[in-house]
Formats: structure tokens, C-alpha cells, sequence
């Protein structure tokens, strides 16, 4: 079984290319489900498996306090897994075929106030290079609402400021050309010519375009550690995370008219329908100022 998993492994990056975290996701939501099929079912073949040892396992994340979101991600796991092992004639059945997906409860995500966003982007002093590299970070997120995984894989050669475009690529590697505004591009290019090769100082050379103290590439954590200690400096009480400045580009463009389509473009979203829950966010927001300021709400 192990084996098995490690060839549809092998399937996904090679022929579907999926991103390193979404393979990785795949890797552990299998090896627990591999792991509850033999030690608590005494299943030792896939080949043996039927829906009912699959509803066995949901039932035993659900029952471990396991989030509907966590419990569907492991049957999506579980699904492509058995239609790998079926069109490679590695079994003679798909017994996840009538397994249903839990509904999952759709949470708006968390976003900063256009007040809150001028605080933390002002956070980073230009006193040392890590200010400079900083302030370029955080202004190139909310300018062109790219993940962190995006950013921080970003070279040098990705860019392009004089025409005014970052290249980046998203889910599945696939290529995306994003927008960016003078004011990101001011504090990207200050980074580049006064701080960058400080941090590098006599260090191996890099693609990276923002490098830590080693002159490595920085790490998604080294940032997160880094973010959290802006919000705190810049007095924002609400929950922060990496993707709250993505979530808050979004947000801020369609509250001022940007088109749907076009905000879907530069997220990198396949489906519209992800895009659109920046719309339910906005017509929150429109809400909560009405009950504020309207005198009769």
C-alpha cells in the first residue's frame, strides 16, 4: 500500500505538477488514511477496501475533532487516490465512488481596514537592510495580492519594473503576470539597489530575490514571524496571517469597482467562484457601515 501511494505521489508531481505544498497535503492525508486501514480496520490491500472502511475513517477524523474543511480534503485525497489505482489497473474497483464530500461552512476571510493597511506598511524603518527588504515585501503583497509562497519564490530576474509587472508562478507552476503599482515598484527597486547585496555581503550568490541574514532565500515562516511582529507594532488587534493582505487587495479593489474577471486574473484563481467570496466580503462591509452610520438602522 505504501508503495502504491508513493507511485500516485510520483503521478502527481510528474504529470499533474502540482505545487510542493498541495503534494505534500496529498502525502499526509494518505499515509493516515494508510495507516487507520491497517492498524484499527486490518486492512492490508487497497484492492480490499470498500466504502464502508472509507466512512469508518472519516468518521474517525470527525470524531477526533477534525474541521469539515480537514475532512474533505482527505476525501478528495482518498477519491483521487482510488481512480489513480483503477485506471492503472492496480485495482478493480473505485469504492469512493459514492462517498459524498462534507458541506463545508464558508468563513469570510479576515481582512484589514485601509487605515490598518497604511499602518503596517509604514512599520519597516529604512534604517538597515531588513527595513528596506521588508517594506518592499509588504508593499509588493497588497500591490499585487500574490501568496507568500508566490513572493518568496520570486528571483531577481521575475522583475520587471520599468515596465511595471512582477512574474510569478502559482498553483501547479502555472505562469502569471501581475501588476504593480509605482508605489511597490519604488520600494522593491530601493530594496534591490540599497539593501539586497548587503544581505548577501560575501555570502554564495542567489536567484532569490529576498534573501535573509545567511543570504539564502527567505523562508515562508522567517516572513509569517516577521508579519506577526509588524501587526503588534502597528497596534492591529484583529488576527493576521499571510494571506491577509492578499485577501485585503481583493477586497479593496472590488469595494472600489474592479472588475470580477480581472481580480480573478491577478489572484491566479481557476474558478470565478473562488474569486467571489471577496463579493460576500464587500457586501458585509457595506452592511456593517450602514448599521454604523445610518441613522434609523
Amino acid at each position: 500500500m505504501k508503495d502504491q501511494i508513493k507511485d500516485f505521489i510520483h503521478y502527481l508531481i510528474v504529470e499533474r505538477g502540482l505545487s510542493n505544498n498541495t503534494i505534500i497535503s496529498y502525502e499526509r492525508d494518505l499515509k493516515s488514511y494508510e495507516k487507520h486501514l491497517v492498524e484499527k480496520q486490518q486492512i492490508f490491500s487497497f484492492n480490499e477496501v470498500t466504502r464502508f472502511h472509507i466512512i469508518q475513517f472519516l468518521k474517525f477524523l470527525k470524531e477526533s475533532g477534525k474541521s469539515s474543511k480537514t475532512l474533505a480534503r482527505h476525501t478528495a485525497s482518498i477519491r483521487s487516490l482510488h481512480q489513480f489505482l483503477l485506471r492503472e489497473k492496480q485495482a478493480d474497483q473505485d469504492p469512493s465512488v459514492l462517498i459524498e464530500s462534507p458541506q463545508l461552512e464558508r468563513s469570510l476571510p479576515k481582512i484589514l481596514s485601509l487605515y490598518e493597511v497604511e499602518k503596517l506598511l509604514e512599520t519597516p524603518k529604512l534604517t538597515t537592510p531588513f527595513g528596506y527588504r521588508d517594506k518592499a515585501m509588504l508593499e509588493l503583497l497588497y500591490a499585487t495580492g500574490m501568496r507568500v509562497s508566490e513572493m518568496i519564490d520570486l528571483n531577481l530576474t521575475d522583475a520587471h519594473l520599468t515596465m511595471g509587472f512582477i512574474r510569478c508562478y502559482g498553483k501547479g507552476n502555472k505562469e502569471r503576470i501581475v501588476p504593480i503599482g509605482k508605489t511597490a515598484a519604488e520600494a522593491l527597486m530601493n530594496y534591490i539597489e540599497n539593501a539586497r547585496s548587503k544581505l548577501l555581503n560575501s555570502k554564495e550568490p542567489t536567484e532569490a530575490l529576498f534573501v535573509n541574514h545567511h543570504g539564502k532565500r527567505i523562508s515562508r515562516q522567517g516572513f509569517w514571524k516577521n508579519l506577526k511582529q509588524f501587526a503588534t507594532e502597528a497596534n492591529i488587534k484583529n488576527e493576521i496571517t499571510p494571506h491577509t493582505l492578499r485577501h485585503s487587495f481583493a477586497t479593496h479593489l472590488l469595494e472600489n469597482g474592479a472588475d470580477l474577471r480581472a481580480v480573478q486574473e491577478m489572484l491566479g484563481h481557476a474558478d470565478i467562484s473562488t474569486t467571489q467570496i471577496y463579493t460576500h466580503v464587500t457586501k458585509a462591509r457595506l452592511k456593517d457601515v450602514y448599521n454604523q452610520f445610518h441613522p434609523r438602522a
